[in-house]
């Protein structure tokens, strides 16, 4: 394993990583998939109306492809406390192995921030249909729970992930948005 520093991220890091960074890849963490379990009431959401987010869930066999992004030794301790306060609302520093997607290098020690159940703000598994409808209902402070869905949607495509919990969801989004608009 390398003394590299590295953070993996798999939700909004994807595409709006927001810290300076040496290098970022296409990269996979084993035995964990990505899933909108998290209640947001702040960014996404509110206290009274909390949008979904995703976290990360053991599962067996499973493999969650994200975005690894190196770090330069000096900012570490920067790009943690700006994380820290990032990922509030029941997130927490994980240690994992990072895999790179293109097989060029080998695996790295890195950390992920996860939302673990009995944390305040998780929510659990729902039908993606009662996910979708708080989703359309849902703005923080960080803007639109639906923009969100649909940005990481697309970023993942773009990283060639696949992820049928987000697709699915993104594609009942995307329809029930078409429908509200064809409405007006």
């Amino acid at each position: 394993m390398s003394s590299e520093r590295w953070i993996f991220g798999y939700g909004s890091l994807v595409w709006r990583p927001a810290f300076d960074h040496l290098e970022r890849a296409p990269a996979y963490v084993r035995d964990f998939a990505r899933r909108f379990w998290q209640g947001s009431p702040d960014h996404r959401g509110a206290l009274r109306a909390p949008g979904r987010v995703v976290t990360l869930v053991r599962e067996a066999g499973a493999h969650c492809l994200g975005v690894g992004y190196r770090i330069a030794p000096d900012a570490w301790e920067s790009v943690i406390r700006t994380l820290d306060e990032r990922e509030s609302g029941g997130f927490e520093r994980v240690g994992v192995e990072l895999g790179f997607a293109d097989g060029s290098r080998r695996p790295v020690r890195g950390l992920v921030y996860v939302a673990p159940a009995g944390n305040p703000n998780f929510l659990g598994p729902a039908p993606v249909e009662e996910i979708a409808a708080q989703v359309l209902l849902a703005h923080g402070r960080s803007g639109s729970n639906a923009d969100y869905v649909m940005r990481l949607a697309d970023a993942l495509r773009e990283i060639g992930a696949d992820d049928t919990h987000v697709f699915e969801l993104a594609e009942r989004v995307a329809v029930a948005r078409g429908r509200a608009g064809a409405g007006r």
